[in-house]
């Protein structure tokens, strides 16, 4: 899709305005948002993002816009996944919760700007190197195994911290505790920075890995730049408020890394498969193209993302109600037994034994 350059200036600037407007009106009063302003917020982060997707769908037609929505429901669902370490991370590091809005703002922004330029990498890449798609592949092949093996996330996990917080806390001083919602700190004449701030870099650098996976699943949906960046940014647009939409809601999603595996092994073999299209490997096929297998039309992935994510969402919220049953039903019997036992207690203190009966002897 040929798209002006006043089309990409107006599209960035409303991201910025949005990023803008959300600080102004949210984050820079600290607050914990309630359950109806994260559910309001992020159903109108949505709808924006299923408006522009109409939009494409009637200005560029049925591909770019059934490509836009395929991405940005991958990138969403990727994004939600996130969210499971986003947790760890305020929980590790203590985030107050009316602090915690800052930090996902700040570290969704960077977000942005670093998957902007891996962006642009990767499409100088794949303008110049038809094989950076069996690299992509690759890649998704191998994160949808990883997936599948580690089984999701659970609420026993902790955060493990990575080599670049080590540097931090080694070379930059850091106090223990925190001061509000502040980043830094002078204390004694002597600048600090705050576990608020640390836990900032340690999502900055936990996006680092995310991307890694990200990327190459958007441009397994689509190779149109514009359209890579745009549900890139509206997957992100709203995570803040999303965090505290579902933050009590994650761990029952217990399927949701088998659906992403299978999710990313789908595109990776598109990818795959692509990659054989327009193979330029003269030690693949002698460098020609091998196009036995039909590439995968976006309506097909449309579909397979949309039923993948709404068979795990199903599953796990049966699997949720069928634990959450059988809790009831073995709290409710061992409740029984206490107050059968307290019953039988009482009952044998209160019966009163036989007097003992008084013989005379002549």
């Amino acid at each position: 899709m040929d798209v002006p350059f006043w089309i990409w200036a107006v599209t960035i600037a409303a991201i910025v305005g949005m990023l803008v407007f959300d600080f102004v009106g949210h984050v820079r009063t600290p607050h914990a948002p309630t359950l109806r302003e994260a559910a309001t917020w992020s159903a109108v982060y949505i709808g924006i993002a299923v408006v522009f997707g109409l939009l494409v769908l009637w200005f560029g037609g049925a591909t770019p816009g059934g490509e836009y929505f395929a991405g940005y429901i991958t990138e969403k669902s990727l994004s939600v996944d996130n969210l499971f370490v986003f947790v760890l991370i305020m929980a590790s590091f203590g985030v107050p919760r009316i602090a915690q809005q800052k930090v996902l703002l700040f570290g969704i922004t960077f977000a942005l700007v670093l998957r902007t330029v891996f962006i642009l990498i990767g499409a100088a890449a794949i303008e110049n190197f038809s094989w950076v798609f069996y690299l992509f592949g690759a890649i998704l092949i191998y994160t949808a195994w990883v997936q599948a093996r580690s089984g999701g996330h659970n609420g026993e996990e902790e955060y493990q911290e990575n080599a670049a917080l080590r540097l931090v806390r080694k070379v930059v001083p850091t106090t223990e505790e925190h001061h509000g919602d502040k980043m830094t700190v002078r204390l004694q004449g002597k600048r600090y920075i705050t576990p608020l701030a640390i836990a900032l870099i340690a999502i900055g650098t936990a996006d680092i890995i995310f991307a890694v996976d990200s990327i190459p699943a958007i441009f397994g949906l689509t190779q149109d730049t514009y359209l890579v960046f745009a549900a890139n940014a509206f997957s992100l647009l709203g995570l803040r408020q999303l965090f505290f939409l579902i933050d009590g809601l994650l761990d029952r999603l217990v399927y949701l890394a088998y659906g992403l595996a299978v999710i990313l092994a789908f595109i990776g073999a598109k990818l795959v498969i692509h990659a054989l299209h327009t193979n330029e490997l003269f030690w693949v096929n002698g460098g020609e193209h091998i196009t036995v297998i039909p590439e995968i039309p976006t309506w097909l992935s449309l579909a397979v993302i949309l039923v993948t994510l709404l068979v795990t969402t199903l599953t796990s919220l049966r699997h949720d109600r069928k634990v959450r049953e059988r809790r009831r039903v073995r709290d409710d019997a061992a409740a029984s037994e206490v107050t059968g036992g307290a019953t039988a207690a009482s009952t044998g203190s209160t019966q009163q034994a036989p007097a003992p009966s008084s013989a005379h002897t002549d």
